[in-house]
């Protein structure tokens, strides 16, 4: 979450055809800051095949990636079904507190997927108090083992890690752990355990993603943790700062409530920055209903180590002036994350950087017309495990395939996995209005209550869903905003019906599966322009 992450400022397809020359508010430099004044230009495929047929004795490898992570793999493994010779290059630089692991990138080790099997087990705590009122004997003395679940997590980690090589394997793609450096445009350099490695290839992929950043403070780095420790933590995290509140920061805080911990997230302006504001608050104020503190308008000013081992955090409210602090077992830095292009040395290769990340053409090509870039490095793209997956097989493709299809970085679904997940798909309220103005949008939302939260009488109060559309002719369905449980389930299957087309009416024509709270979405009848109130009388009329 996280986190630049997904949001409606994603909502537009650039299209680039033949040359074309990047243009931004955010200064393009060169990697080693020198001038370029290079423009960005599409291959044709069949040209890139002359180039291959022709040059491809010259160099080790038809491809390399670098970067063992979902979207560098699945680019790998692609473009060895359509023909290539490919090799990929991943590296793990321990974290601060020695955290480390295996290939397969941010999604498997340290993001998605420990995150996910964390949050279900906050929510399996929830439900064996559930189980009591729906006749369950429970023993009251349930509570989870940190320990096991961190180990049971692990375990899973490694298994996948075991997989992912034997594919690799498998499917002819040449694994390399090493660093990789650019020595030229078409030369790496790679950081082995045995020694430096020099390896050649005609096309460059650049997957290598990026990692937590640390605030400027004293003790932060010596004494604080990240979304990268957090799953492997060897001790309980006992009372937790939380800062930020992008979703890594909302999701960690959400999970370790759920498990017993007493966790504070922080915010320095705006929770879930980026998303629909409105679904933003909601979610925050559920979290609060659930007992965990947020504190508005605040920054970090220093942490301290004490004699008993906890930490000291000295913090400022930026809009009184007023300092204080507290003392907590961990804090955990979730302030948004960084580019790894420190190491790659891009301007031996000539590529451009932009704020620690590559920006790229419609073709995810960058100004370097044989290196290529996806995922979560890509500037002003959105960093989810899904679109780094898809546009590095389109990109395989094209490469090497027979396609001309390009990767529609428009209306992606995601999901914030906090306690009540929040899950949408397209335009947020306040971009809708931005785009087409507010007298041309119809916002259609309700409140409503999902049927298993009746018996152990669960609140209700935040389960939300609505409809940002166009307010005439077709009534076109801009976005689609979801609060409540298994929110990624609900929203993946509308997310293919508004990327096809989805209409108001349409929906309301839509008969709903019931009782389920994706229906809910079917039953959406009260606008916000209306004033009418949009709390339900009854679930079943």
């Amino acid at each position: 979450m996280s986190l630049t992450l997904w949001n409606s400022r994603f909502s537009v397809t650039l299209l680039r055809q033949h040359t074309t020359i990047f243009t931004s508010a955010a200064p393009i430099t060169a990697a080693h800051s020198l001038h370029y004044n290079y423009t960005f230009s599409t291959n044709s495929k069949s040209q890139q095949r002359r180039n291959l047929a022709t040059t491809t004795s010259n160099y080790d490898y038809d491809l390399v990636v670098i970067g063992g992570g979902s979207g560098g793999l699945a680019c790998a493994k692609e473009a060895v079904a359509n023909g290539a010779r490919v090799a990929c290059l991943d590296f793990v630089k321990p974290t601060p507190t020695g955290t480390k692991w295996g290939i397969g990138g941010t999604c498997v080790n340290v993001g998605c997927i420990p995150k996910k099997l964390m949050h279900q087990a906050s929510l399996l705590g929830e439900s064996v108090h559930e189980a009591a009122a729906y006749g369950w004997n429970v023993d009251e003395k349930i509570k989870p083992d940190w320990n096991k679940l961190v180990t049971s997590v692990q375990n899973h980690i490694k298994s996948v890690n075991w997989v992912t090589r034997i594919d690799m394997r498998d499917k002819k793609v040449e694994y390399i752990n090493g660093l990789g450096s650019f020595v030229d445009s078409h030369t790496l350099s790679a950081k082995l355990k045995s020694g430096d490695r020099t390896i050649t290839a005609q096309t460059f992929v650049i997957a290598v993603g990026g990692r937590p950043r640390y605030p400027n403070i004293p003790g932060a780095v010596e004494y604080g943790i990240t979304s990268d420790d957090i799953f492997s933590l060897d001790r309980e995290p006992g009372k937790t700062l939380v800062v930020g509140a992008g979703y890594i920061g909302l999701e960690c805080a959400g999970f370790l409530k759920g498990l017993g911990y007493e966790p504070t997230v922080m915010v320095r302006s705006i929770v879930l920055r980026g998303f629909d504001q409105q679904m933003a608050g909601l979610v925050a104020a559920s979290m609060e209903e659930r007992g965990i503190p947020f504190l508005h308008k605040t920054v970090p000013l220093s942490v301290e180590k004490q004699a008993d081992g906890r930490l000291l955090v000295k913090y400022e409210n930026t809009e009184t002036g007023e300092v204080a602090s507290d003392v907590f077992d961990t804090v955990l830095w979730a302030i948004g994350r960084k580019g790894l292009v420190e190491d790659l040395n891009l301007q031996n290769a000539g590529v451009l950087v932009q704020k620690d990340k590559i920006p790229v053409d419609s073709e995810e090509t960058t100004n370097v017309p044989h290196i290529y870039a996806v995922g979560d490095i890509i500037y002003g793209k959105p960093e989810l495990t899904p679109v780094a997956v898809l546009a590095g097989r389109l990109l395989a493709r094209r490469l090497y395939g027979d396609s001309d299809l390009r990767m529609d970085y428009a209306d992606v679904a995601t999901t914030v996995f906090t306690p009540l997940e929040y899950a949408c798909v397209g335009l947020s309220e306040e971009d809708a209005v931005k785009a087409h103005g507010a007298d041309e949008i119809e916002v259609f939302h309700g409140y409503y209550k999902p049927t298993e939260f009746f018996i152990p009488q669960k609140s209700v109060r935040y389960c939300y869903v609505k409809a940002v559309a166009q307010r005439s002719g077709e009534q076109r369905v801009y976005g689609l905003h979801y609060l409540g449980p298994v929110a990624g389930e609900v929203i993946q299957g509308f997310a293919a019906a508004l990327k096809s087309g989805l209409t108001i009416p349409t929906l309301m024509n839509t008969v709903g599966i019931h009782p389920t709270t994706a229906e809910e979405f079917t039953r959406l009848s009260i606008t916000k322009r209306s004033g009418l109130d949009p709390t339900p009388a009854s679930c079943c009329s």
